[in-house]
C-alpha cells in the first residue's frame, strides 16, 4: 500500500470553541492562538492506493463557499485538495473511493463543487463515497446543535450521484483498512485504521483533532456528547498505547503524526513525526 499526505488548506477556530471548558490559560501553552483567540487548523486528508483502488480519506472544506462563510471560518488555501493531489501525481477521475469519517463541512466540502451555472458538480467523477449509516442518517434530519455544519450543498449531491454507500457495521472496508465508529464527536464518526508491514496508522479525524486534546478532559468544544467522548478517548488511547498504533492527525497544525507513552500524567505523546519517516 502506498500513502499520500493530502493537503485541502487551512482555517482557524475560536480556541475556546477548540478546546471547550480547558482554560486558556492551560491550553495556550502547548496549542497557540493569534490576538483574535482563532488557532490554526489545518486539514489533511490522506490517499491510500491498494491495488487498482485510490482511497481519499476526506476532502476538506472546498473551494465553493462564499465570501461571507470564508471570513467567519478564516477558510485559506482552498485549491490545495486538487493541488496536492496533482504533486502527488494523480487526477479527480484516479480516484476510485472517497470515505469520509463524517460530514462536517470540513470534512467534506472538497468533493463537490459548483460549475459556472452555480450547479453542484462531482469533483471525483468516478468515486464511490462511503459513510457510516449513522452519520448520514443524522446529517439527513439533523439536531439543532449540529444542524450549522451539515451543508445540504454538500451532502445531497453524494445522495444524487448513485454511488453513495452506507456503512452499517464496523470492520474490514478496504484490504488493510479496518474503520470503527465513535459517537461523542457526532453520531457514528467513521475512522480508519490503516494496516501496513505489521503496523498500523489511524487516521483519528475528530476523535482527536489535535496531540493537545490527549488529557482525558479536554474535549473538544463542538462535540456533541463530551462524556463519551472522554469515554471513547480512554479506551482508544490505552488501546493504542498496548498495540503501539501511530496517530495520524487531521487539524493540528503543528502534529502530523505521533506514538503513546504512559507518564504520570497518564497517556500523552512520545515521539513526534511526518508520514514519510512513519512509512520508513
Amino acid at each position: 500500500m502506498e500513502i499520500f499526505s493530502i493537503d485541502a488548506g487551512e482555517y482557524s477556530l475560536d480556541g475556546g470553541a477548540i478546546f471547550g471548558v480547558v482554560p486558556k490559560s492551560l491550553w495556550s501553552k502547548v496549542y497557540p492562538s493569534d490576538e483574535n483567540n482563532l488557532c490554526d487548523l489545518s486539514m489533511r486528508c490522506l490517499l491510500l492506493v491498494e491495488g487498482s483502488r485510490r482511497i481519499l480519506i476526506d476532502t476538506g472544506i472546498g473551494s465553493k463557499q462564499d465570501e461571507k462563510f470564508n471570513a467567519i471560518h478564516h477558510h485559506l488555501g482552498m485549491d490545495n485538495l486538487l493541488s496536492s493531489l496533482t504533486r502527488a501525481g494523480f487526477r479527480p477521475e484516479d480516484i476510485t473511493d472517497v470515505l469520509f469519517t463524517h460530514l462536517h463541512f470540513d470534512h467534506c466540502g472538497g468533493a463537490v463543487i459548483k460549475d459556472a451555472g452555480g450547479r453542484p458538480f462531482h469533483v471525483f467523477p468516478q468515486a464511490e463515497y462511503w459513510v457510516s449509516e449513522v452519520q448520514w442518517n443524522l446529517a439527513m434530519n439533523p439536531n439543532p446543535r449540529e444542524k450549522a455544519s451539515f451543508l445540504k450543498e454538500n451532502i445531497l449531491p453524494l445522495q444524487d450521484s448513485g454511488r453513495l454507500n452506507l456503512v452499517k457495521e464496523e470492520g474490514r472496508l478496504f484490504p488493510g483498512i479496518d474503520i470503527r465508529f465513535f459517537y461523542g464527536h457526532t453520531a457514528g464518526l467513521m475512522v480508519p485504521f490503516i494496516r501496513k508491514n505489521n503496523n498500523t496508522l489511524v487516521y483519528v479525524a475528530d476523535l482527536l483533532p489535535f496531540a493537545a486534546h490527549m488529557p482525558l478532559a479536554w474535549v473538544c468544544g463542538y462535540d456533541t456528547q463530551p462524556l463519551v467522548s472522554m469515554q471513547e478517548k480512554d479506551s482508544f488511547l490505552r488501546e493504542a498505547l498496548e498495540k503501539d498504533y501511530s496517530l495520524y492527525f487531521e487539524h493540528d497544525h503543528y502534529t502530523e503524526c505521533c506514538n503513546l507513552q504512559m507518564t504520570g500524567k497518564g497517556i500523552r505523546v512520545k515521539d513526534t513525526f511526518s508520514r514519510e519517516e512513519w512509512l520508513r
